[in-house]
């Protein structure tokens, strides 16, 4: 994709992003499982409006896989604490990461009032309603909560994910029904393939009449040249309302080592685009430490600083080696563990 082209695309999406409003999706729009949580804000972070939820989320998100690699649990609870008290307050995670470490980890942390300053968000690897159902009631019981806020569908990475999704008995059936029951209360999907295989998993959503609350994808300044969700899904989804979840800031290090951008300046490029929250790995002090100076030190990017970091990456990021998550098997958990979708 040519840098002009990217720069219309980002310049429509802020647009697109500022002019959506509840009414845009009044007829699509689930009915909310319950009203908007306030929690606790600290000056030196930004918080964003999540799409249409009604609810304000940190625009740094943490991790969920990195927590939970730490060998000592003591370290993983510290990391989680020291987040939220600096003003983080979306909690990334996923049923499968470290074999559910990572949610055990976090739920440990949550105790003691901390639950009540977070908004909690896990993925389910679940096709069948059957398995989202086995692997949501284990969530729940790892994260010790009895409500999670966002449960996505987690890789929806093949072109047949929608379908098996919302295919009779599928996992979009029991995700509706834990809505219902107040198991959850929002409802989105990820991905870091393919733009096409979540454009899919949109419009498959609007034939069911379905509207994901949010999405959640590679942004990054590789991304613009390269299979671009940025440029493809990001203005959809913020037509219809849908809060953008920004992840592979670094790439798990990959963009990082091509030696083209440092890491505040990556961070700031994502924060400057119209998503909800930048979701970072965070697996020690030094680099939570970064991520909060990347929000405190947060102005956003004019089109010049673009261009300049898109031309930087523009060789690099061409053939996607820096962006394996789109170019090879080696981040498909599910693909790896095919018995997780049911």
């Amino acid at each position: 994709m040519k840098r002009r082209d990217f720069l219309k695309s980002a310049a429509a999406a802020g647009v697109a992003a500022a002019a959506v409003t509840p009414a845009t999706v009044a007829q699509t729009a689930q009915p909310l499982a319950s009203p908007a949580i306030a929690r606790p804000q600290s000056p030196d972070m930004i918080y964003r409006q999540l799409g249409t939820t009604g609810e304000t989320v940190s625009a740094i998100g943490l991790g969920g896989y990195h927590i939970g690699k730490q060998a000592d649990p003591a370290e993983s609870i510290h990391l989680i604490h020291a987040s939220v008290d600096s003003g983080i307050t979306f909690i990334d995670n996923c049923w499968d990461y470290n074999g559910g470490l990572s949610e055990v980890r976090v739920g440990q942390a949550l105790r003691s009032g901390y639950r009540q300053k977070v908004f909690l968000m896990t993925k389910m690897d679940g096709r069948t309603a059957v398995e989202y159902n086995r692997q949501l009631e284990q969530s729940l019981g790892r994260l010790q909560t009895d409500m999670i806020d966002l449960v996505q569908f987690h890789e929806v990475i093949r072109m047949e994910d929608p379908d098996r999704i919302f295919a009779s008995g599928g996992a979009i059936e029991a995700a509706v029904a834990a809505r219902k029951a107040g198991k959850l209360r929002y409802i989105g999907f990820t991905g870091h393939k393919d733009p096409a295989v979540h454009l899919r998993m949109l419009e498959i959503a609007q034939q069911h009449g379905f509207h994901f609350d949010t999405v959640q994808m590679p942004i990054n300044v590789m991304d613009a040249h390269f299979r671009s969700f940025t440029h493809e899904v990001m203005p959809v989804a913020l037509q219809q309302g849908i809060g953008v979840l920004a992840m592979k800031t670094f790439g798990d290090g990959f963009i990082l080592n091509s030696k083209t951008v440092e890491p505040i300046e990556a961070l700031h490029y994502s924060l400057t685009l119209p998503v909800s929250v930048v979701i970072t790995g965070i697996d020690s002090t030094p680099i939570l430490n970064q991520a909060l100076t990347a929000a405190r030190t947060f102005k956003p990017l004019t089109t010049a600083q673009i261009a300049t970091l898109l031309d930087r990456t523009k060789e690099a990021a061409a053939t996607g080696k820096f962006e394996p998550f789109k170019t090879t098997p080696h981040f498909d958990g599910t693909a790896a563990n095919p018995k997780w979708l049911g």
